[in-house]
């Protein structure tokens, strides 16, 4: 009310100036430079009126304009946080394993913020909870458009090409990852992966090559990695290029010492080619990291041809590089058995016996007994007490027992999986069942007699049954495991017959 009151007195007042200039006549003259311009009174006022109101109109649209622009910055500033605040919540839902509530604030954050990375990373997230693969897959592809996503747009579509046990598009993704940025790891250990595999070991070092030089790996297992693919291919061509298989297999070995199949080839390969000292010394650098059966039996055939006594004495002078080890212990047997030394192979399986026996020193125990005495019940008493023992370490990779170190795994093809470990379902921890009442010092003393069996052949042991194994894996890379025998029970005693000879057991 009070704006109209002001609005008609400014409309009065006007008027009765218009009507005093109208009843006072009078002129204007402006001059500038040769410009004279002359006008009454009432147009001059009109025109200074006219001059107000232009300003003022134009000051107006510049405070509207100011206004507007203002009010766009606050419309963008709500639709953010409201799109911030919807990405918080889906993140929340898809930590929650909420499909529903995820899938409804990503469609809310993508209507707010349609191309942000962090919207599309929570559609695509909340599409794979949902199992929507498409749709993950569309978000991801979305995400290769732009250059600050496009790396993560590839490292969805890898997830999600694995998912779909699609091999081809997982290691296209990896590959293309891989050279937008060289020392992405997940891209190059995909790929090296899938690589060692198929048996592109060229190719694999090629990539380990180029990750180790944009910095995408560290440079220990850069060379423990280089030195498992050399050994591979070193062992693929062993037969047709032995020489280019050595050169190999010892540089596996320069790089990683601690790589006992490395050491194994190049000393093979060594001892085929004419050079047992290059031989024996690989073997020597790795006893010395870690005493290995299969380093054992490589040290004994660096001079093929020898006697059972030149070996059990070079046998002697490698375990002394490690001292009181186990191994050395269970070489030193092996090569006393070859050579028919029975009393040393007592000595030094009565020290294992002493510490930790496993499977493998009942078995050379067995050997000794059948070997030196001809003691059959005997032989078989250490026999059954192997069933029992704990089990020796074997190649294991993911849970699998194999006969061989591979360097990819062939349960899971990961790239450098072997380990040489005992199989956990035959860790020790408790002694070993005895089969009948004899003590066992008794058994490996040198110089005791061997009990000679009642008649009817009634202090025969009862031979045990046998325990399920480990799940291993043949040669062809097949899984398997043993039949089950069925709960353990006590044995009915068998029939009484003649005792059979035992088998012989080479461990080397």
């Amino acid at each position: 009310m009070i704006r109209v009151l002001v609005f008609v007195a400014i409309l009065f007042a006007l008027a009765v100036g218009f009507v005093w200039l109208a009843d006072n006549p009078g002129s204007l003259t402006l001059r500038f430079a040769d410009l004279e311009i002359e006008m009454t009174v009432m147009v001059a006022a009109v025109l200074a009126i006219v001059f107000i109101l232009v300003v003022w109109a134009l000051l107006g649209l510049i405070r509207a304009l100011r206004r507007s622009a203002r009010r766009c910055r606050r419309a963008a500033e709500r639709r953010r946080e409201r799109g911030q605040f919807a990405q918080s919540r889906a993140l929340v839902a898809v930590g929650a394993g909420d499909g529903t509530l995820a899938a409804h604030y990503a469609a809310e954050a993508r209507s707010y913020l349609r191309d942000d990375p962090l919207t599309l990373l929570v559609t695509a997230q909340a599409s794979q909870l949902a199992g929507d693969g498409m749709g993950a897959k569309a978000a991801f592809e979305s995400m290769l458009v732009n250059p600050e996503t496009r790396l993560l747009g590839f490292r969805g579509l890898f997830i999600e090409a694995r998912r779909r046990h699609d091999v081809v598009a997982a290691r296209s993704f990896a590959a293309e990852a891989l050279r937008e940025k060289p020392s992405l790891g997940w891209a190059g250990n995909a790929l090296l992966e899938y690589q060692a595999r198929e048996g592109e070991w060229s190719g694999a070092l090629a990539t380990l090559d180029a990750m180790a030089g944009a910095g995408g790996i560290e440079t220990g297992r850069a060379h423990r990695l280089r030195a498992v693919l050399l050994t591979a291919r070193a062992l693929e061509i062993e037969d047709g290029e032995p020489e280019a298989a050595r050169d190999l297999a010892f540089e596996a070995h320069r790089l990683a010492p601690e790589l006992v199949p490395a050491s194994v080839a190049a000393a093979r390969l060594a001892v085929r080619l004419g050079d047992p000292r290059r031989a024996a010394k690989a073997i020597e650098a790795t006893w010395r990291i870690e005493p290995h059966p299969e380093l054992a039996a490589a040290y004994m055939d660096v001079r093929p041809g020898e006697s059972g006594r030149d070996r059990l004495k070079r046998m002697r002078t490698l375990t002394k590089l490690r001292a009181n080890h186990l191994e050395g212990q269970l070489a030193i047997a092996r090569a006393a058995i070859d050579a028919q030394d029975w009393p040393a192979a007592r000595e030094e399986l009565k020290g294992v016996m002493a510490s930790r026996p496993t499977e493998r020193a009942y078995l050379l125990m067995a050997e000794v007994e059948e070997g030196e005495h001809g003691d059959i019940g005997r032989a078989r008493d250490w026999l059954g007490r192997a069933v029992r023992a704990p089990a020796d370490p074997a190649w294991m990779a993911d849970g699998v027992v194999f006969d061989h170190w591979a360097a990819v795994s062939p349960v899971t093809g990961r790239l450098d999986a072997f380990e040489w470990k005992a199989p956990e379902h035959r860790l020790p921890g408790r002694e070993p069942p005895v089969v009948d009442d004899a003590p066992a010092a008794t058994a490996i003393e040198a110089d005791s007699e061997p009990a000679a069996p009642a008649e009817g052949g009634a202090n025969l042991p009862v031979p045990l049954p046998p325990r399920p194994g480990p799940v291993v894996a043949d040669d062809l890379g097949l899984i398997h495991q043993p039949d089950d025998p069925g709960p353990e029970s006590e044995p009915e005693p068998p029939p009484v017959e003649p005792p059979k000879p035992p088998r012989r057991f080479r461990l080397f």
